[in-house]
Order: structure tokens, then C-alpha cells, then sequence
């Protein structure tokens, strides 16, 4: 049996390879989509105050320390029974909409959008951020290095750094805005729906009006009929800070929706032993393995997943993108994953026009930033969209706020099963008997889990105990000198 290794995967968070295994008679007989890093974060924030949870989970990934910034807030509010004042869930809100506003254009442009602008078969020295500058020009290029700047500005306003925020604790937030950083605010958020709308012209002209891309699009080698879940505020509209979980099925229909303490009631997790990322499904409908469709339990919970389970977006220009969306691809749900990249433009435009709603809040400014927790400590639950899905931290602690056991469910972990079902089906449909396998064909492969925007730097948490690492250092000429071997 012939075998294909993609290793390492390129454009994404983090580590993985792809094995790919052909039969006698050349075509795809299975595909493994392994994830070999280590993440022990579950299993060493035992024994520390839950208060230090928002600052060290935000360690767990330097792409989105925002997601776990928040989770961790969010559940410690849960485990001290407090509810943070009105001000303080609004600046937290702000500061993740500077997040997503930053994470989705930095996926855009330079993980996504480079199959899209300079073709899912250019030059690998080409198809990259720098090619697509190089391609749409140094102007556009000036404003995704803007818009970057403009998220983590915020960022840094709201959540006392850059990367890695400080400011959520149980109860609030310990830093307030002042009447300049909220005109600040305000004028980059304008500039960002201006960016947004421009994104969303850019796809459009580029994609959508290219039928070669278009057709690859609404082709099959890239759909899939699974469960859709996401964040929808009461009137059942996205929202990425707060709300309930909607899950719908492959035909639309809305299943239910819970709220964050009610999660296992919904989502149970399985392991497989060829690697060390965990398979979330629904546990109402049961797991039948990688399959799609009503009765398989797989489901998504991406930008398109969020589109799919929800009723439309809460901010208007945003709405009629959506509209557009699902008029142009025929009704919802829609199924053909490489729309995701669509969907997170849409996204891009709520993030900034909620930025603007709230950077213009009349309460955004008011000192009431914290209410002191007064009940004893006991378990609590925190949820948030992350830009690649539903982001659930679980902790529980002893009287003193200790934790005692923690459960994290990542967003690309939810994305496991459904992301390994997109490669092996992308590789079926193109690598057939006497097929030239070569690198443009196994990008259009790795394109298969590009659109979740996956990150595995914070998706795996199990700890075996053991890390296999093989060093080769070489002399100047590049020969191997000596090698150093750890568990391999």
C-alpha cells in the first residue's frame, strides 16, 4: 500500500501532517490527520486560583489569547455566582471585537486567501502573504497591516497588553476608558466596516467573480452535510461574546440551544489512538463514526457553522451580506465548506460595525467597572466564539477557589472529525489512479482544512508523559554532525 505524507501542513496555527494511504490500485484507500503536539494546560491548572485562569489559559495560544482570556473570565464569574456590571461585559465585548476584527483579516489575507488570489496551484514561493500584496498591490497591503494594528491597539487599550490580556477577572474588569481612547476607538472602528466592506468587494471580484473558483466553491469535493452549532444572542442573531448555543441539523432545523451550564447535555467528547486530539460530537444523536449527515453526531462550529445556526446578524450592513450570502448559494444551510471564507468576511464586518455600537455606548465610559464576588466558590462554565468555534471552559474548585479539576473544549477541537472527513474527501476526489500527485494537488488537499482555520497550538490538551524530540545539529557545510534522540 502506497502512502502520501504531508508533513508539516502549511498556513494554519500550530503543527500537523496528513497521511495518506492508496490502494493497489492508486487510489485513496483512508487519510490520517494526526496532531502530535502536547497541550497539558487541563491538567496543570489544577491546584491554582481560579482569578489566575484568565492570564494563564491566555497562555494557552498566542493567536487567540483574547478567546481564553474571555472563556476563563466568563467561567470565573460562573464558579463565584457573580454577574459583572453592565459596563464591564461591554468593554469586554469591545476588546474581543478588536480581536476578531484582527484575527479574521490576519486569516484572510494570509492563511486563506492565497489559494483565492494567487491560485490553489501557484509557485509555493508565491502563494503567500507577500504574493498576494505583490498581486493586489503595496496600497491594499497598507491596509491589512493597518487593520492588524488597529485590533491590537484595542486590545491593548482594553486588556493591558497586546497580546495576552490582563484585565477580565471575576466580577468585571480592572481598567476603564477614558473619553479619548473611546473617540480613539471609535475612529478605527469606522475606518475598520470601510476595510470590511472593501474585503467583502475584494472576495467578490476575485472569487466569486471567477468561475473557476466559484465552481470550486459549490463543487463536491469540498461539501459536507453535518450538524451546525454557534453563539446567538435572544433574538437568535450571531454574537461572539455571550448567549446560548444554537445546534441545527444538516436540513436547518433548529435542534435547541443551551446554555453554557448545559453543554454536556449536548456535547460529549471520544479519543482515537493515532492521535492526540479529542472528537466532540453530539451526544444526543450519537457517534457513528466520520460520517455526515441526521444521524451522525459530527458537527462544525466555524464562521460558516455561526451563519448556519443562527437567524441572520445583529448589525445591518453585516445583514445584508448575509442575505446575499445565502441567496447567492442557493438557501440555508449551506454545506460547501470553502464558503467559510466568505462567511468570515461577513464576520469581519459585524466585529466592526459592533465595535462602533459600543464604542459610542453611552455606559462604555462609566467608572462601575467590577462587582465584588461574595458567594463561596464552587464550579462554573464559560463560553465565547472563538474565530474557529465554540470555546468552552469547565472548572470546578474547592471553597477556597482552587481549581480541583478543569475541562476545556477548544474551537478547533470541535472541528476534529468534520476537518479530517473534509481531507480524506478532498484527497478521494483528486488523487485517483494514474494521477500526477504533485504540490499544487496536495495544496488543494491542505485547502480542505485551511477554511476551518484551524489552530493546534491551543486545540490538544492531552498529556502522555512523553514528547518524542529528534535533534540534528550540522556543521557549517550542512552535514549532520550529531543527532539527539528523546522518546523516538
Amino acid at each position: 500500500m502506497a502512502r502520501i505524507t504531508i508533513d508539516p501542513i502549511t498556513r494554519l496555527e500550530g503543527h500537523g501532517k496528513i497521511e495518506i494511504f492508496l490502494n493497489d490500485e492508486g487510489d485513496v484507500a483512508n487519510t490520517y490527520f494526526q496532531i502530535p503536539e502536547l497541550r497539558g494546560f487541563e491538567r496543570f491548572c489544577v491546584g491554582r486560583p481560579v482569578e489566575e485562569m484568565p492570564v494563564l489559559t491566555n497562555r494557552i495560544c498566542g493567536v487567540c489569547p483574547e478567546a481564553h482570556h474571555m472563556a476563563a473570565a466568563k467561567a470565573g464569574d460562573a464558579v463565584y455566582g457573580v454577574e459583572p456590571t453592565s459596563t464591564a461585559k461591554k468593554l469586554r465585548e469591545l476588546l474581543y471585537m478588536g480581536f476578531y476584527f484582527t484575527d479574521h483579516t490576519t486569516h484572510f489575507y494570509a492563511l486563506g486567501g492565497p489559494d483565492f488570489v494567487m491560485g490553489p496551484d501557484a509557485p509555493v514561493a508565491e502563494r503567500n502573504i507577500l504574493g498576494v500584496i505583490h498581486k493586489v498591490g503595496l496600497e491594499i497591503g497598507g491596509k491589512v497591516i493597518q487593520a492588524r494594528k488597529y485590533g491590537h491597539t484595542i486590545v491593548e487599550m482594553l486588556g493591558g497588553r497586546k497580546v495576552h490580556p490582563c484585565t477580565s477577572i471575576p466580577g468585571g474588569v480592572t481598567k476603564g476608558l477614558t473619553e479619548e481612547e473611546r473617540q480613539q476607538i471609535e475612529e478605527m472602528g469606522r475606518w475598520g466596516i470601510e476595510f470590511a466592506q472593501f474585503s467583502l468587494k475584494l472576495f467578490s471580484d476575485m472569487v466569486l467573480g471567477n468561475k473557476t473558483y466559484l465552481d470550486l466553491i459549490l463543487g463536491d469535493i469540498y461539501t459536507h452535510r453535518t450538524h451546525y452549532i454557534g453563539l446567538v444572542d435572544e433574538n437568535n442573531r450571531v454574537n461572539f461574546y455571550d448567549g446560548k448555543v444554537s445546534v441545527v441539523d444538516p436540513d436547518g432545523k433548529r435542534l435547541g440551544k443551551y446554555a453554557p451550564n448545559e453543554y454536556t447535555d449536548w456535547i460529549a467528547e471520544r479519543v482515537e489512538p493515532w492521535t492526540y486530539l479529542k472528537f466532540p460530537y453530539l451526544k444526543k444523536v450519537g457517534w457513528k463514526g466520520f460520517e455526515e449527515g441526521k444521524d451522525s453526531g459530527v458537527y462544525m462550529a466555524t464562521p460558516l457553522s455561526r451563519l448556519n445556526a443562527a437567524d441572520g446578524m445583529a448589525t445591518p450592513l453585516a445583514q445584508e451580506h448575509y442575505e446575499q450570502f445565502y441567496e447567492t448559494l442557493g438557501g440555508k444551510p449551506v454545506h460547501q465548506r470553502l464558503a467559510t471564507h466568505w462567511a468570515r468576511l461577513i464576520e469581519l464586518l459585524y466585529a466592526a460595525e459592533r465595535l462602533v455600537e459600543l464604542a459610542t455606548d453611552e455606559e462604555i465610559t462609566s467608572p462601575d467597572l467590577h462587582n465584588v464576588p461574595t458567594q463561596v466558590p464552587t464550579e462554573g462554565v464559560g463560553i465565547v466564539e472563538a474565530p474557529r468555534g465554540t470555546l468552552t471552559h469547565h472548572y470546578w474548585t474547592d471553597e477556597r477557589g482552587v481549581l480541583t479539576k478543569v475541562n476545556l473544549i477548544v474551537g478547533t477541537t470541535n472541528n476534529y472529525a468534520p476537518i479530517s472527513m473534509s481531507i480524506k474527501k478532498a484527497a478521494q476526489s483528486l488523487i485517483k489512479k494514474g494521477t500526477v500527485v504533485n504540490e499544487g494537488l496536495l495544496n488543494m488537499v491542505e485547502m480542505a482544512f485551511r477554511a476551518y482555520d484551524p489552530c493546534f497550538g491551543c486545540a490538544t490538551h492531552s498529556l502522555p508523559g512523553q514528547m518524542p524530540l529528534e535533534v540534528t545539529i550540522r556543521d557549517a557545510a550542512g552535514e549532520p554532525v550529531e543527532v539527539l534522540k528523546q522518546f523516538c
